[in-house]
């Protein structure tokens, strides 16, 4: 990494913050000129002036972005006039996989590129990305209370690799309708253990599920203690916690039921589509765990629909929690030592998550600055069931965990979903019975990893 290049940008960062006065941190905008200089990231200032750095970059943008991400090239064009930030309309993940497959010098990969943190160690082994003065950017930015503790997640080493540009967890959505024919009662949180029917219907064979019940009760899938590997679902039956043991039990339970009554919940290629059937009016599931990308298709369907927090279903008193989702914006490599284009580009950025366009981001995007509170978003004009998504949303990263970003993890998807879904082959006669399957699955992936 050429660390010069870094440092220079750093500096001038510096420099061109101290330079401004910051607004309340909820309506915090960013690269307005005052009489002491400019609340830019990047350009050099005078007096009252801004420094164009003439450069021209590429930025990644999904199709549905579109809007939110032309008004942000414009508001920079306004300040750069001989700079141009072209917009490429291609998605996230394929634009990922392309760096995979090839590298960050592909001329089909844009200069600057949307990664959720779990693709972070697989861009960091390519060398895709460079490093950028996001101490500097998110004080122009604004908002944060503690940027260190999310932006730490996008760093390697003492490099910020991306910048925040979302939080994101799972939430719980509820059904009034189907909670009122049910006899289910919202006045107080839902507990796992108590029900007699699967009004909870959640794909918990499906680990990005199956985490938010597993958190509640610290079950460790895979974690790296030094240089190995470690995991509680290698340990006996009776080895277990009474916890673990419990959250086991109810997944189990769970299966029994739809073993029994609906075959369809414990099948990979149809849960999902029953889950979100039974859910609609009439049917017989309640709750329903998923992202806040969910809600604009579940209001079509359920008007009454409700937002809650995760931690509103409990199992056995213990609070689900799945993990703090982060997503960045990070530089192509390629441009580590071009002071230009690495200007452009943090200004860009900087630009692209002014809070003042929050309600346009979260409109357009579906995405939560994770420097705005849930008390400045209740103050805009989104409906009341955005709202409800963002608060909820928020309430529920804050106790989610730190989701584990290194690379061997990937094979707990396979290891946990096949051991579960291997219960209707054997149909195990007890909880104790349905664990073996789990522990001799993950007895081969350890050895897999040579433990």
């Amino acid at each position: 990494m050429k660390k010069i290049a870094t440092l220079l940008l750093t500096a001038m960062v510096t420099m061109t913050v101290a330079s401004c006065t910051p607004k309340d941190p909820g309506t915090t905008t960013t690269g307005t000129t005052t009489a002491g200089g400019t609340t830019t990231a990047g350009g050099t200032t005078t007096a009252g002036e801004v420094t164009d750095p003439k450069a021209t970059i590429t930025v990644q943008a999904e199709e549905t972005w579109m809007p939110y991400y032309e008004k942000a090239v414009a508001r920079v064009k306004e300040k750069y006039p001989e700079s141009t930030v072209e917009l490429v309309e291609v998605g996230a993940f394929p634009n990922l996989d392309t760096i995979d497959a090839t590298d960050a010098s592909n001329a089909d990969v844009p200069d600057v590129f949307a990664v959720p943190a779990d693709r972070l160690p697989s861009m960091i082994n390519k060398e895709a990305l460079t490093p950028m003065s996001a101490a500097a950017m998110a004080e122009a930015i604004g908002g944060y209370e503690d940027f260190e503790s999310i932006g730490s997640i996008l760093k390697d080493g003492e490099d910020y690799l991306a910048f925040p540009m979302n939080i994101e967890t799972l939430i719980t959505f509820v059904n009034p309708v189907n909670a009122e024919a049910m006899n289910v009662d919202l006045s107080k949180p839902y507990e796992i253990k108590d029900q007699e029917a699967n009004e909870l219907a959640v794909e918990s064979f499906n680990a990005w599920f199956g985490v938010a019940l597993t958190n509640a009760a610290g079950i460790e899938l895979l974690a790296k203690d030094g240089d190995q590997f470690v995991t509680d679902m290698t340990k006996d039956w009776a080895d277990l916690e009474p916890a673990k043991q419990t959250v086991i039990t109810e997944i189990y339970n769970y299966w029994k039921r739809a073993y029994t009554d609906s075959p369809a919940l414990w099948d990979e290629d149809t849960a999902g589509a029953q889950i979100t059937e039974q859910f609609k009016d009439g049917g017989n599931v309640v709750f329903k765990i998923d992202g806040p990308w969910g809600t604009p298709g579940l209001v079509e369907e359920i008007p009454s629909l409700d937002v809650l927090p995760l931690s509103y279903i409990t199992i056995d008193g213990a609070p689900l929690k799945q993990w703090q989702g982060v997503w960045g914006l990070g530089i192509n490599s390629r441009n580590e030592g071009d002071d230009a284009k690495m200007t452009l580009a943090q200004e860009f950025i900087v630009e692209l998550l002014n809070p003042e366009f929050a309600e346009d981001f979260f409109a357009v995007t579906g995405k939560i600055m994770p420097n705005v509170t849930a008390e400045t978003y209740e103050g805009t004009d989104l409906s009341e069931i955005q709202k409800k998504t963002i608060t909820a949303t928020i309430e529920s990263f804050k106790t989610s965990e730190n989701r584990p970003l290194f690379s061997e993890w990937g094979g707990v998807w396979d290891t946990w979903k096949n051991a579960l879904l291997s219960w209707n082959a054997t149909n195990p006669a007890s909880a104790e019975e349905a664990y073996q399957a789990i522990k001799e699955s993950f007895t081969a992936m350890m050895g897999d990893l040579g433990q």
